[in-house]
């Protein structure tokens, strides 16, 4: 094995940014390396494999490329840079890089992919709550888990929350089989899924087990106060007004909040107005609270679901579509 030493030249004024607060983030660096780091003054003197020494300066020359970008480095990109340049990426944070990248989950790196969805990721960072509105597969629950996994493991939250509205869509609860836990885990699904594909099943169990990770029906959040955590509301189109007041009014000292739902997917019962609908008005002028909207473009399921949703908007601006409906229906029943 080949040793190098290497010395890294960083001004003093720049050293104390990148360094971190009682030299943090530079304790962060040394302990993701074998090699060794020793920092005098203006210059880092690396020693070891030389792979590692390439790497480490590598790292040492993205933070000085954030810190001249910003005008500070944040523990978070210091993780995102460890994590781009140890996981084998070889994309440079100067080609745009870190303006996209939310996660690295433990298969690979979760990126903003469309317009959008980079201005979601930009929102959420500036923002305490958030809400995404727009149809299916534009990712809006898929990178409101990665942002809120990133915040727990750059130690911006001690824990994450999400919730969904327990609505029945056409299925009675009371009906399905097992105990209350059992009957509401099908609504609850999609965000454990998600979870297991950015932490694997092993670690997302260990995380519900220690009460890092809850996953709950909306209804139960009621009474309480979340503090110091990323929390999730998903599917909120169907979740009452009182529900959404309800959810954003548990918001503690430290918490972030997300919101995701498709207003043309309201499955409450009829004369029942979606919380998602309402909110729009009622917020649209508090400062701190931003609402992103998705749109068919921003679709990034299979190829077709964007022709799907393309179909059903074409379908519903015919001015007669409501008979067309009847129409179907009685071929249907014909049949």
């Amino acid at each position: 094995m080949e040793i190098k030493e290497r010395k890294i030249k960083i001004s003093q004024a720049d050293a104390i940014n990148i360094f971190g607060p009682k030299d943090q983030y530079l304790q962060l660096i040394e302990q993701k390396f074998d090699a060794g780091i020793v920092a005098r003054g203006d210059t880092v003197i690396v020693h070891g494999a030389a792979d590692e020494v390439a790497q480490i300066e590598r790292v040492f020359k993205e933070l000085s490329f954030i810190l001249g970008k910003s005008g500070s480095v944040s523990l978070r990109d210091v993780t995102t840079v460890l994590d781009l340049i140890t996981e084998g990426q070889e994309s440079s944070l100067a080609d745009g890089d870190l303006e996209s990248i939310v996660l690295f989950a433990h298969h690979d790196a979760i990126k903003a992919k469309t317009p959008t969805q980079k201005i979601y990721f930009q929102a959420v960072k500036k923002n305490d709550i958030v809400f995404a509105i727009g149809p299916a597969g534009t990712g809006k629950t898929y990178l409101a888990v990665a942002m809120a996994v990133a915040a727990l493991k750059n130690r911006e939250v001690n824990r994450i929350v999400l919730a969904r509205p327990a609505v029945e869509a056409g299925e009675s609860l009371g009906f399905l089989p097992g105990d209350l836990s059992q009957k509401v885990d099908p609504y609850l699904r999609p965000l454990y899924d998600a979870l297991q594909e950015m932490l694997t099943a092993e670690k997302t169990k260990s995380f519900i087990e220690r009460g890092t990770v809850e996953v709950v029906p909306l209804a139960y959040m009621r009474g309480r106060t979340i503090s110091n955590a990323f929390v999730i509301l998903d599917e909120a189109q169907n979740a009452t007004s009182m529900q959404m007041k309800m959810f954003l009014t548990r918001l503690g000292a430290g918490s972030k909040a997300i919101i995701t739902g498709d207003a043309t997917q309201v499955d409450l019962p009829s004369r029942t107005m979606s919380g998602l609908i309402q909110i729009q008005e009622v917020l649209s002028k508090v400062e701190g609270i931003e609402f992103v909207y998705f749109n068919k473009g921003d679709v990034v399921r299979h190829k077709l679901v964007r022709d799907i949703i393309d179909a059903y908007e074409k379908f519903h601006e015919q001015p007669d579509h409501s008979s067309a409906e009847e129409q179907a229906t009685e071929r249907h029943f014909r049949s």
